[in-house]
């Protein structure tokens, strides 16, 4: 997959070289043009996940950018109206996750989603601890970031 993905760059970069777009969106342009020809031509490759990869990789960017949406227009109308809706708390959510890398990107874009901290992972690594700023139910809540952003991470790292 590595070599493809190198090849992926080499791709955009050429792309931006020839169109005289040396930026960030030249770049991103590049990337999806190298990466639909390459799809196009993926029988030459042999047998690789690369493809797939990616398209999961986007699908957990998007729910990730709609879950920072949706979280920021939460948190805001509980700033700004008189009544708080808030409720605070802490849970425990049992982790797939195993590796030190998938931990990692399961907490830290919990994290990042506003209304969301994570506290600590347990000792056996088994269990991520939540502190959540809305928590009307707490297996929703649970199951929300299992179903969410934790299915999502392992279905594009793994």
């Amino acid at each position: 997959m590595s070599h493809l993905f190198l090849l992926n760059i080499f791709l955009a970069a050429g792309f931006c070289a020839i169109l005289g777009q040396v930026n960030l969106s030249g770049f991103l342009a590049g990337f999806a043009v190298g990466y639909l020809a390459m799809w196009v031509t993926r029988p030459l490759y042999g047998p690789t996940t690369y493809f797939m990869r990616v398209a999961k990789i986007l699908q957990l960017a998007g729910y990730f950018i709609w879950q920072l949406l949706v979280s920021n227009l939460r948190v805001l109308w509980d700033v700004v109206t008189p009544k708080h809706i808030s409720r605070p708390g802490v849970i425990a959510v049992p982790l797939d996750a195993r590796s030190d890398f998938e931990i990692m990107m399961v907490a830290n874009l919990v994290s990042l989603t506003p209304g969301t901290l994570s506290l600590d992972v347990s000792e056996d690594r088994k269990t991520l601890y939540v502190h959540m700023m809305f928590l009307d139910d707490v297996e929703a809540a649970r199951r929300e970031i299992k179903q969410g952003i934790e299915k999502r991470v392992l279905e594009a790292i793994r």
